[in-house]
């Protein structure tokens, strides 16, 4: 038997995660094709490079992506394709953040959770350009080292090796009573 006061505490320290955030955002970028477009017939985003990097309490998601847009000219009577790349700076705050941790260890990633995708192309009102509006949304987590506290026992646990625990002796129809409406799909 344990009494209160026979428990101790010990200080660990440990890789944790530490900061988590999230961001979804819409921007705009504009295009400048080498013809004056007529009509947009298609425009898409691919090749999303990024990397994370820690700056303070938040962290900066680094990247480039490509944009390419066909497009008709002269008319409707030609068409190409332009292309560019895009550089950006994304600034993902951190909503929980464990103010503990040793600064020097923090590690930080980031997951792209909606890939940068063009909802709405236009041409702009000088008739010059085609404006994107692009949205996206990245995760962020920062790993470091923190300090945890847990209890000890000074008797140890050798109590546990007399134990024992006999599993055969369980009916094997114990969990057709069980109602499958009342699981929750959350605990994965």
């Amino acid at each position: 038997m344990s009494l209160d006061k026979d428990l101790q505490s010990r200080e660990i320290y440990t890789k944790a995660v530490c900061g988590k955030g999230r961001k979804f955002s819409q921007i705009t970028n504009t295009v400048t094709p080498p013809h004056n477009p007529t009509s947009i017939l298609g425009a898409w985003i691919i090749n999303n490079q990024y990397e994370a990097v820690k700056a303070g309490d938040h962290v900066e998601v680094v990247g480039t992506y490509d944009i390419n847009i066909w497009y008709s000219y002269d008319r409707n009577t030609q068409t190409d394709v332009a292309k560019e790349t895009i550089s950006y700076v994304e600034s993902v705050g951190l909503s929980y953040l464990d103010k503990k941790h040793r600064p020097g260890t923090a590690e930080v990633s980031a997951v792209c959770t909606q890939e940068p995708n063009c909802v709405e192309a236009s041409i702009s009102s000088r008739g010059d350009s085609v404006v994107i509006r692009v949205e996206r949304e990245f995760k962020v987590e920062m790993i470091a080292e923190t300090k945890v506290y847990v209890l000890v026992s000074p008797h140890g646990g050798d109590d546990y090796d007399d134990k024992h625990v006999d599993f055969d002796s369980a009916d094997e129809g114990d969990f057709e009573d069980l109602d499958p409406d009342l699981l929750d799909d959350d605990l994965n």
